[in-house]
């Protein structure tokens, strides 16, 4: 049994707001398989060690020289039966995706198959290292390379770089493309413009490759205002960088007049992809003058967030920005070997500005990608768009009556549904109804964004949810909302039932303690 927790804190075994009552207090603060688990510091000593270690020879030579420790660091010692029992009943108090239903707006929280899982772990992937001859890794290349060949054809773009490391590191990628290409033809440009839907890492994204950023207003629909963004076109924009679909749920039906009017400028259009998974298999980003664009392979393609280790980005780039794509890329000769083209092959590497990472990618990240796609097909990823779609409209016909809905009017939405905390009671807020949903077992959606909705409450089920799934979603998301409108102050202490009840969030933030005091 672990040891109660030194720092003082225990589950109340009484919520009065709730008529809820737990029982007679315990002395290790468990509940039965609710453990009160300690930190680590409140386990172990720092004098003892959970392994056996062999005699240092006071003689040896010291292989450190300066880098020697000169006094102890205080790490505390345990075995490895509690090392494995802490980490894993810290495990048991986490949410994930093979818990339940995970509504998180702008992530895709969809279940990652085993199938792919299995075939990241076949050793050949697995066990291969990155300065492996390229002789003897042929397989591992050709699976590099022909997932790029199906991202080029399910978005209708020429050239992939697969480098990129997540999202924002592939957006960083494209903007750098982009000034690559302005670059290049003596073009000095200084701003990249960025719509108030789109992705907060855009303007992150353009402010760290040294654009300055302006806003474009949303119209009243929750899309891009057009005439706004033509007036302000010009000889300084360099860029626009729109999410399509949009954070608000949205399509942007004006996506090709908007990149027609971009290019008479003599600028490049930039789409976040990180939403592709509403329309993969049924629209081709290339088709509406996409010029780059990142593919979020853990949120279409259903690689593991997280992914225990580096993600990865993928972007698509137009026969503009292709000649300028990082290395290395990946090429096959007429032997059908494959290759990695790197800065020593000038006749090959073209204009590029660089390289994004030292090696190609991340190849767990790529396996299971190409599986998914193998396995869904052509017909099972234009369904996994339908899918999600019908499903995110559900909810929000499902919950338009009782919760406000700003863009319900603006036509279907795609992979998510936006509401705000208007008539909430007293002054209750969305923070209060996301708290309330973790009572109910759920993981609460992404909240306060995007930033154009009051009290914003992203919601995005996903393909991968049965429709009795999401009932049962919407029968809690309801009853939670219909306390929030009737001003149950009850709401005000959520979470109850949870291992932790409720934090100082922006303390947390601003004044975090990193440090054990015992």
């Amino acid at each position: 049994m672990n040891a109660p927790n030194k720092s003082g804190w225990k589950p109340e075994m009484q919520v009065a707001e709730s008529g809820f009552v737990g029982g007679p207090a315990t002395t290790t603060g468990n509940r039965a398989l609710m453990l009160e688990e300690p930190l680590l510091f409140e386990i172990g000593r720092a004098d003892v060690t959970g392994v056996d270690l062999p005699p240092v020879d006071a003689s040896a030579p010291n292989r450190l020289g300066g880098l020697a420790r000169s006094k102890a660091i205080g790490l505390v010692g345990l075995t490895e039966p509690e090392t494995v029992r802490h980490y894993t009943r810290l495990s048991r108090q986490n949410y994930g995706i093979d818990l339940g239903f995970f509504p998180l707006g702008s992530c895709t929280m969809k279940h990652n198959p085993r199938l792919n899982e299995k075939v990241a772990r076949l050793p050949g992937f697995a066990d291969i290292h990155p300065l492996a001859p390229q002789s003897t890794v042929q397989g591992a290349l050709e699976v590099v390379h022909q997932l790029g060949h199906w991202l080029c054809t399910l978005t209708g773009m020429p050239a992939v770089a697969m480098s990129p490391k997540a999202g924002a590191h592939g957006e960083l990628c494209g903007i750098l493309a982009i000034r690559a290409a302005h670059e290049a033809r003596g073009d000095a440009r200084e701003v990249v413009l960025v719509p108030e839907s789109a992705h907060g890492t855009n303007p992150a994204t353009a402010a760290f490759a040294n654009y300055r950023v302006e806003d474009i207003p949303a119209t009243p629909e929750g899309r891009v205002d057009v005439a706004a963004l033509k007036a302000r076109l010009g000889p300084d924009v360099a860029a626009v960088m729109i999410t399509n679909p949009n954070t608000c749920g949205l399509f942007e039906k004006d996506f090709r007049e908007i990149a027609d009017a971009v290019h008479a400028a003599g600028g490049y259009v930039y789409c976040d992809g990180a939403n592709f998974n509403a329309i993969v298999g049924k629209v081709r980003p290339g088709d509406l003058g996409v010029d780059a664009m990142h593919i979020n392979l853990h949120k279409t393609f259903s690689t593991p967030h997280g992914g225990g280790g580096p993600g990865s980005g993928p972007v698509v780039l137009s026969e503009a920005l292709a000649p300028y794509a990082p290395l290395p890329f990946i090429r096959q000769n007429a032997e059908g070997t494959f290759y990695l083209v790197e800065e020593e092959d000038r006749e090959e590497r073209g204009p590029t500005f660089g390289r994004m990472t030292a090696f190609h990618g991340q190849m767990g990240m790529f396996t299971r990608a190409l599986t998914y796609m193998l396995s869904h097909g052509a017909d099972g990823l234009k369904q996994v768009a339908e899918d999600a779609v019908l499903n995110a409209n559900y909810i929000l016909r499902s919950m338009e009556d009782i919760l406000h809905a700003p863009f319900a009017d603006s036509g279907p939405c795609m992979h998510e549904a936006l509401f705000g905390d208007k008539d909430f009671g007293g002054d209750l807020s969305t923070l209060d109804v996301a708290k309330g949903l973790i009572d109910e077992g759920y993981h609460p959606m992404t909240v306060y964004f995007p930033l154009v909705v009051h009290g914003a409450m992203l919601v995005e089920p996903t393909e991968t949810e049965s429709k009795a799934a999401i009932d049962q979603f919407i029968t809690a998301f309801r009853a939670v909302v219909e306390r929030a409108l009737a001003g149950d102050e009850a709401l005000k202490q959520a979470p109850y039932y949870a291992p932790r009840r409720r934090l100082d969030e922006t303390a947390a933030a601003r004044k975090p303690k990193l440090a054990f005091e015992g």
